[in-house]
């Protein structure tokens, strides 16, 4: 297996921006179902979503703000949730999700084309 060095992904980005997103949090589903995941780790991502939740926000003064600091929060805890989380289970759940993925956009429909006249 190989070591991480710092600074490498244990997540490299592969797309857009919503396919990352979404394929992000079909991963942070699946580690949070995966009993190989400490149950102290799990918190984290429970701790960002109740921080959305809860009614007092960091920077409450400014109010476009507000907002950026719940974003920035909730992307920090869900990062650092992948990261923390160990590597080999994290690369097996990544396999399954890029496996999915691939069968999906690999898919070729083979097929004749008939014309058809309106003068019936």
């Amino acid at each position: 297996m190989q070591q991480k060095k710092p600074g490498d992904l244990l997540v490299p980005p592969s797309g857009g921006f919503l396919h990352d997103f979404a394929v992000r949090l079909k991963l942070i589903a699946r580690l949070m179902g995966d009993r190989r995941v400490n149950i102290l780790l799990k918190l984290l991502p429970v701790a960002t979503l109740a921080y959305l939740i809860w009614p007092i926000d960091a920077i409450a003064a400014i109010p476009g703000l507000s907002a950026l600091d719940d974003i920035a929060i909730i992307s920090l805890g869900n990062y650092l949730f992948v990261e923390l989380c160990p590597p080999e289970v994290v690369q097996e759940h990544m396999k399954s999700l890029s496996s999915l993925d691939s069968s999906a956009a690999d898919e070729v429909v083979d097929a004749e084309t008939t014309d058809v006249s309106d003068k019936q």
